[in-house]
């Protein structure tokens, strides 16, 4: 079985900007301290791991332990500061459904918009709108500037175009539980489907049910590393065991 992600200790880092979080003033008076305080924050410290094509890997963790990170750089939204990423295969991510759809535009339009925002060519898209409308269940408002819509039908739209055009990655970041039962049993039925025809899938999420129910294997993110892989369960139980001693 080939490599999908390869991560060779990967670190990430973000500029610490709190000088700048008292305000002007605060600025004035302390900005011969910036360098002091322009210190980078540690996301991820030598993160290494490979995903074999064909699988359903789960990152778990704390909030802020740098799942959404991992998942920025797999997409390449993010650029390592030391480390290698190695990637086989075009990707299609569901990290903030609807991010990049512009209010203005009409649903129909943002799909062509959202699509090529993914990586994909316009004809494709346009020969696939169809069944993303029709996905959507948006086939009345479709024609309707995007203002108009609620949150849900923004996020609805989103998974639609992310998970119809044929990627061979697919990054999920906690987007399970958008719409109704319904709409989100259609979406386990896509995901599901993606994976019988051998796709990958990187999935983040907190839900027990989520990370047992689809994973072939789960990481576990801590202190900005993996601490623990392997068997979903596992790595929930171990997860969750942590979480409850903790408090959180």
């Amino acid at each position: 079985m080939t490599t999908a992600i390869r991560f060779e200790h990967v670190w990430k880092r973000y500029m610490d900007h709190s000088l700048w979080s008292g305000g002007l003033k605060n600025y004035v008076l302390n900005r011969f301290r910036e360098k002091a305080r322009r210190q980078q924050r540690l996301v991820l410290e030598d993160i290494s791991f490979e995903i074999k094509r064909g699988s359903t890997v789960g990152f778990v963790g704390r909030n802020g332990a740098g799942k959404s990170t991992l998942l920025g750089l797999i997409a390449g939204v993010l650029r390592a500061d030391a480390g290698r990423i190695s990637l086989d295969g075009r990707i299609s991510s569901m990290l903030e459904l609807g991010a990049g759809f512009h209010p203005d535009l009409t649903g129909r339009e943002n799909v062509e918009l959202y699509g090529v925002i993914l990586g994909f060519r316009r004809s494709s898209i346009r020969r696939r709108l169809d069944s993303i409308i029709e996905f959507a269940e948006l086939q009345d408002s479709v024609d309707l500037p995007l203002r108009f819509y609620s949150k849900g039908m923004i996020a609805r739209l989103g998974f639609s175009v992310a998970s119809q055009l044929d990627p061979d990655i697919l990054l999920i970041d906690e987007v399970l539980a958008v719409g109704d039962h319904a709409f989100q049993n259609k979406c386990f039925e896509v995901i599901n489907r993606f994976r019988a025809a051998g796709g990958t899938i990187v999935l983040v999420s907190h839900s027990e049910d989520d990370i047992t129910r689809l994973c072939d294997q789960a990481f576990l993110l801590e202190d900005h590393r993996i601490v623990a892989s392997g068997d979903p369960r596992s790595v929930m139980n171990r997860y969750q065991g942590k979480a409850k001693n903790s408090g959180d």
